[in-house]
């Protein structure tokens, strides 16, 4: 077991450690690990990380190492087993594995003493449990209930003769000392037998008793096994009653299946009948009056038919009339996601229409539009009335962004505090929509958070410009290479969400919870992130050019390569963060607290570090050219910059190590020393 878990511990942790460096290319994770990650994290119940993750190129090599090389390993110790009698473990312990002759046991019975009895079972059964208890999912319960059920098993029973273990007991082995011969267990009960016999002076009394005592033998067992061999007639008739049973089973079976299928048959006949007949007065050359029509739309959306449902929609498309198009909208809506399918289809074509014939006449244009409205505001009113039934839902490349004739809006998606829960959003266009306090994540079917069947909505490569997400939850939401730009966020629930490659610029995520939000390459230009919690986010090679971040919390976040040029990170928690090679030109950091960060390699060119907190951190290689240290007179409009209560200024940099400093002036040198930092030329 040491070697098996070494074998796989090493190279994962050295992977994590190269990927934790910021002077490594990064490249997109591994299928073989992005496969064994979920289907690892399906019956444990853990959160997977969907989608795209980027990590350093020897960190993809080390982690499909840390999976194949404990395999290689178990399947070397088997083979080992089976064809010595000792692993290396046993070996080294002075232990074999022997079966009934004395030999090793074997490929079959190994594979059966240790995939079987020593794991699947113990392991199987602690799952189980686990799975139906109040301590459901969590794993650290399942943990030290597998430990106990796998120590038990090991340890054998203790009312059993010779405490066999039940892997041994299953695959027909014993475990013995290796240094002494093996004797099965029916001759260790014989010799312990006669270990108890008379000595030589008692010889003749034991030959007499041997020979008068009467030889006795148990009464045979008289079970239904041995009755049922014995009695042809027994024999016959439980083979006659389970011929019986299963011709009545498959008789029952094949009536109910016939007569399923007949009304199946039936109702789409009936359904048929009714559809064409309501067909007939929603003809265009019918005389129907408008609220014959309006009853015949109703009468055809309680069908739910297939062929009803693409009418509708096709009828959508074409009605102009608009009391005609409320009632279809109504149908549809009634109908709910089933007609999402055919909605979605008619809102592509629709959109790559109004595409087509944007420079043609005002009035056709108009005409397209309005049919576009239409179709979007019967999704709209689906997704509105079925919240949090639309789970599995295909909404991908739909067009439900803001439709405007001239500088009339006909059409804004609005689905305020609405559960999206679930719904693949992928490359939609979203664009100036209202999900105000809306969730895009669920619990999934087990009722918890935090599981492998979370119903989380996908929105990678959706187009959210301008749309309003204040307080929505999209915590662990799928949004890679999203268009968030403009976009309101304040108070969102981002937490663990996927942000790679996002185009965040001069979005307002003031008071955001993005906590361990992974936003790789992200833009995030302009954006306002005021108050917002980013601690352990995973920014790498974010673009983060005049962002205004007062006294948002990025501690441990890993803000390596990153461009802060010319930000507002006042009054910013960055305790432990990774700010390697990171470009903080012209970035104003007051009052930040910058404690044991790593800043190897900055860039702070022109920064404003006046009162910031730098005791126990990196700064190899850090470029302090023209970086204000101490602030020459307090301005009192600056009110938000507060002065730190650590007592004095000296504190600030006390103890630093600017040794290897790049382009520190004289006035910059005589601060470090008077204020206790470290340095070659201080006194």
């Amino acid at each position: 077991m040491t070697l098996v878990v070494v074998s796989g511990l090493v190279p994962f942790s050295l992977g994590a450690y190269l990927n934790s460096r910021s002077d490594i290319n990064r490249v997109p994770l591994n299928p073989v690990l992005i496969i064994t990650e979920r289907e690892v994290a399906r019956p444990l119940a853990l959160p997977v990380s969907y989608g795209t993750r980027n990590v350093a190129w020897p960190t993809n090599f080390l982690w499909t190492v840390a999976i194949l090389a404990p395999l290689a390993i178990s399947g070397w110790q088997l083979y080992l087993l089976a064809k010595t009698g000792s692993s290396t473990g046993k070996r080294q312990f002075g232990i074999r594995v022997v079966n009934e002759q004395g030999d090793p046991p074997g490929i079959v019975a190994v594979l059966v003493r240790e995939g079987i009895g020593r794991w699947t079972l113990p392991v199987s059964a602690a799952y189980l449990i686990w799975r139906y208890s109040p301590f459901f999912p969590y794993l650290s319960a399942f943990i030290a209930l597998g430990g106990l059920f796998i120590l038990a098993e090991g340890s054998g029973f203790s009312w059993q003769k010779g405490r066999r273990a039940l892997h041994d007991t299953i695959a027909g082995t014993y475990t013995i000392d290796a240094t002494k011969p093996f004797t099965p267990e029916q001759l260790q009960e014989q010799n312990q037998e006669q270990s108890e016999w008379p000595k030589e002076d008692d010889e003749d009394a034991a030959i007499a008793s041997i020979v008068m005592t009467p030889e006795t033998t148990p009464p045979e067992t008289a079970n239904q096994w041995t009755q049922f061999r014995r009695n042809p007639n027994m024999k016959l008739l439980g083979m006659a009653f389970l011929s019986m049973t299963g011709v009545l089973i498959t008789l029952v079976g094949t009536q109910i299946y016939i007569q399923t299928q007949q009304n199946r048959r039936v109702t789409e006949q009936r359904n048929s009948q009714q559809f064409l007949a309501i067909v007939n007065q929603l003809n265009p050359n019918s005389s129907a009056t408008i609220e014959e029509r309006r009853s015949a739309i109703m009468a055809m959306g309680t069908l739910k038919d297939p062929q009803a449902i693409q009418f509708l929609v096709d009828l959508l498309a074409k009605e102009t009339e608009p009391t005609i198009v409320e009632t279809i909208q109504q149908a549809l809506a009634n109908i709910g996601p089933q007609a999402i399918p055919d909605l979605k289809r008619m809102n592509q074509s629709l959109a790559a229409d109004l595409e087509s014939t944007s420079s043609s006449p005002s009035t056709e244009l108009q005409l397209r539009q309005r049919r576009l409205q239409a179709n979007q505001e019967t999704i709209n009113k689906i997704l509105a009335l079925y919240s949090g039934k639309n789970n599995d839902i295909d909404l991908s490349r739909a067009v439900l962004s803001q439709t405007r004739s001239g500088d009339t809006p006909l059409f804004n998606l609005v689905l305020d505090k609405i559960d999206l829960s679930g719904i693949n959003f992928k490359g939609a266009e979203l664009s100036s929509g209202s999900f105000k306090g809306s969730s895009f994540r669920g619990v999934g079917k087990d009722g918890r958070w935090d599981t492998f069947d979370d119903w989380i909505a996908d929105l990678s490569g959706a187009q959210i410009k301008k749309a309003n997400l204040s307080e929505a939850n999209l915590s662990r939401v799928l949004m890679v290479r999203t268009d968030l730009s403009r976009a309101t966020l304040n108070k969102a629930n981002l937490s663990n969400a996927r942000l790679v490659g996002a185009n965040l610029s001069s979005a307002q995520l003031v008071g955001a919870d993005l906590r361990g939000a992974v936003l790789e390459n992200a833009s995030l230009t302009g954006a306002d992130l005021g108050e917002a919690k980013l601690n352990d986010a995973d920014l790498y090679a974010a673009r983060l050019g005049r962002v205004i971040a007062i006294g948002t919390q990025l501690s441990f976040a890993n803000l390596s390569k990153t461009d802060w040029q010319a930000a507002d990170l006042s009054g910013a928690d960055l305790d432990r963060a990774n700010l390697s090679h990171a470009n903080l030109s012209a970035t104003r950091l007051t009052n930040a607290n910058l404690r044991s960060a790593n800043l190897e390699g900055a860039n702070f060119r022109n920064a404003d570090l006046s009162l910031a907190d730098l005791r126990d951190a990196n700064l190899t290689g850090a470029d302090f050219q023209g970086t204000i240290l101490f602030p020459n007179k307090q301005d009192p409009a600056d009110q938000f910059v507060q002065t730190p209560t650590i007592g004095s200024q000296s504190a600030v940099v006390k103890g630093v190590d600017f040794s290897q400093v790049k382009n520190l002036d004289t006035k910059q040198l005589a601060y470090i020393c008077t204020q206790g930092g470290i340095h070659p030329r201080c006194p």
